[in-house]
């Protein structure tokens, strides 16, 4: 009966492992059996004729050895042998039909083992249920990369913070994964992102980050129910943490503006991120596959007059104005150089001293020129009427997909602006 107690508790304490560290009742019930046959391997020298059978119902467990019958007194190995008589007249199991040469199961009783046993199979037990435990949070944690966390400052190091979450799983932010303006105290709630998950020496380590460009992404499809249910992707992101940050949105809904749902009505939806991120601001841009006009937007809110591009080495040459040259640079250069990373182009920024005086956006030609027309031209970045003048009128017909009469009208137009 102690046996049976003792394994019932065995199995009651798995149970409660498997409501705090999602192990399933299967896994237990296997650790449990492989517990009690490495304690039964020391007794007996050796596991392999015996069979211990659990019941992942009630808990109980049955051990049998199994035994060759042998002729009286020529029992030599009893961890594997038993004499015809002890067969025929077992007390707990007899076999009256038992006969030389067969196989016999006796019924082993652990609890007869003694104390010592006992504690050695709760220590064989606790060792093996730890290393579940380890593992099974490494798995959970591993498949988790990326995604965000809500979790308790519980103590505060020079290095890095630690954290608790609602199931006593420990994270770990380290001081370069911290908003610079971040301050923290004990017992106050943090979000964060996994960053990356270790098991050196079967020990798990949760890394998390309030810098990751991850982080930014999961506010976003927090705070956008558009972006969580699918409507609206987000394309890139940059990052420079605690100072500004650029990221580009595309719908597949053409009903929903990405970068209204994303900043919200008088910026409902952004005003809670930008919080968040200790007052981060944050340029909402919409994504485009045209990289002229993707590096235009990326560099707003300075106005571009041209660029040009170098596929091969990825880089960008744009002109700008010599009052949009500060704008396009930003405080500090964040603008451009937060307009690289999300791009993936160099971009060099240069003033347009040609006739820079003389020069006019091609938005003022509105009342002349198609706003269709317009748009197709800056997409090919000619943001002023100089810019269009300087390009060929073949590149403008392919790169804008304009017909050439079209073309020659608008090249007419902006002709006659400075003719007059």
């Amino acid at each position: 009966m102690a046996k049976k107690a003792e394994t019932v508790d065995m199995v009651d304490r798995f149970a409660e492992f498997k409501e705090l560290k999602n192990i399933d009742k299967t896994t237990m019930i296997s650790v449990l059996e492989e517990s009690f046959r490495s304690v039964l391997a020391k007794q007996f020298g050796s596991d392999d004729n015996l069979d211990v059978i659990m019941n992942p119902d009630t808990g109980d467990c049955e051990i049998y050895q199994n035994l060759e019958i042998v002729p009286d007194g020529e029992v030599t190995d009893p961890v594997r042998q038993i004499s015809l008589s002890d067969a025929r007249n077992n007390p707990d199991f007899p076999d009256p039909d038992a006969e030389v040469g067969e196989e016999y199961s006796k019924k082993i009783d652990f609890a007869k083992f003694g104390r010592r046993a006992i504690l050695n199979l709760r220590q064989t037990l606790s060792s093996k249920i730890l290393d579940l435990q380890k593992d099974a949070i490494y798995n959970k944690f591993k498949e988790l990369e990326g995604q965000l966390v809500t979790a308790e400052v519980t103590q505060l190091f020079k290095r890095e913070v630690l954290l608790l979450d609602d199931d006593k799983n420990e994270f770990i932010l380290p001081r370069e994964h911290q908003i610079p303006t971040d301050i923290y105290k004990k017992g106050e709630q943090v979000r964060a992102v996994i960053e990356s998950v270790e098991n050196k020496n079967n020990n798990p380590k949760i890394y998390v980050s309030r810098t990751s460009e991850n982080f930014l992404r999961r506010l976003f499809e927090q705070e956008v129910p558009e972006i969580n249910d699918g409507l609206i992707t987000i394309k890139a992101v940059a990052r420079i943490p605690g100072e500004r940050a650029k990221i580009a949105v595309e719908s597949y809904d053409d009903r929903i503006d990405p970068v209204g749902a994303c900043v919200g009505v008088q910026g409902g939806r952004i005003r809670g991120i930008v919080r968040e991120l200790r007052n981060e601001n944050i340029d909402v841009i919409p994504f485009t596959t045209n990289p002229q006009l993707f590096i235009q937007r990326a560099l707003s809110p300075a106005k571009i007059t041209s660029i040009r591009l170098n596929e091969e080495d990825k880089s960008a040459e744009v002109f700008l104005r010599p009052e949009e040259v500060s704008l396009a640079i930003g405080k500090g250069g964040l603008n451009i150089k937060l307009a690289t990373m999300l791009t993936g182009y160099n971009i060099d920024v240069y003033r347009d001293l040609d006739n820079e005086e003389e020069d006019i956006y091609i938005d003022d030609f509105a009342d002349e020129i198609e706003p269709w027309i317009i748009e197709s031209l800056k997409d090919m970045g000619c943001a002023t009427a100089k810019s269009v003048l300087r390009t060929p009128r073949e590149k403008i017909i392919e790169d804008a997909d304009l017909e050439e009469s079209t073309v020659d009208e608008v090249l007419r137009i902006i002709r006659a602006e400075f003719d007059e």
